[in-house]
């Protein structure tokens, strides 16, 4: 397929994300990491819900006085963040953001120590007060990665030319990134609606971090899937669906009268559909943080 196709593929990663252009008869091109920036903005941000990990087990529960040295040994290295803090390279309304929040982080433990022990009522009050500096970094993370991420892909689709059409794409999640996942929705952007589970694949995976091999190895097995489907059925898209999934349906509606019971099935979606790999149906309720209070 390489030999034939140029292959992008999008990956998770700690930094922000890792994308590897793969060119026939060319050495794969690995696209420069988003801005470090990034991290600093992300880490910050975890480093303050990671309180709640450390004390989480510890709550109204005065007698139990274990979480005082992991807790006095994390204040440490969220010092040594804010001393460096202004070494860091970031707009002047970000470092004064994450001061805030690391200033908020140490103040809550020193807090916790001299009291001696945390109730869930003092771990919602120092939430509440870090929430609006968490959004903020939130925010300027994420606008930090998909700028990058979007001018690399349109300089790579502006080099590949026409070649841009039978250029294959995939990335890969977890389940909990599947929604709104940030690499997949920033290649869609420049690979359009009818690429979507068609040149364009979200796989999900059981861990955060994959291998450039095992996504090819998966990419690969899907797409000559495709033409043993082909073959014996008839249909190219086939073989990207539970093979059984169809006669399975119509069992389970069968043996659910059995049990005087309604059959609860999603929609009989047809082969190739290229509705986004994500749950797409509109509802009541938040979607994002800019919707919550």
């Amino acid at each position: 397929m390489l030999a034939q196709h140029p292959v992008i593929l999008g990956m998770f990663s700690g930094a922000g994300g890792r994308f590897i252009l793969y060119r026939p008869g060319m050495a794969p091109l690995e696209a420069p990491s988003v801005p470090v920036v990034y991290q600093l903005l992300k880490s910050v941000a975890h480093s303050t819900m990671a309180l709640a990990e450390v004390v989480g087990p510890y709550l109204d529960n005065p007698g139990n006085q274990d979480w005082r040295s992991p807790l006095l040994a994390y204040r440490s290295r969220m010092q040594s963040a804010l001393d460096g803090l202004d070494a860091t390279d970031m707009p002047a309304q970000w470092r004064a953001n994450n001061h805030t929040i690391l200033q908020n982080n140490i103040a809550f433990m020193d807090a916790s120590t001299r009291k001696g022990s945390i109730s869930f009522s003092d771990l919602q009050s120092f939430a509440n007060q870090q929430a609006p500096f968490l959004k903020k970094n939130i925010a300027w993370a994420a606008r930090t990665q998909v700028t990058h991420w979007m001018g690399v892909i349109a300089g790579w689709k502006k080099m590949l030319g026409s070649d841009w059409a039978k250029t294959f794409a995939a990335s890969n999640t977890i389940y909990v990134a599947r929604q709104n996942n940030v690499l997949f929705s920033v290649l869609a952007q420049f690979f359009g609606p009818d690429a979507i589970n068609d040149r364009l694949l979200l796989i999900e995976t059981i861990s955060f971090t994959t291998t450039p091999d095992e996504m090819l190895e998966s990419l690969t097995r899907i797409i000559a899937d495709r033409s043993v489907g082909a073959v014996f059925f008839g249909d190219y898209h086939l073989m990207d669906y539970e093979l059984m999934g169809g006669d399975a349906r119509a069992a389970i509606v069968a043996e659910s009268a059995k049990y005087k019971m309604k059959p609860f099935l999603p929609p009989a979606v047809p082969f190739g559909s290229h509705q986004w790999p994500t749950l797409i149906t509109p509802g009541p309720g938040p979607t994002s943080l800019a919707d919550l209070p």
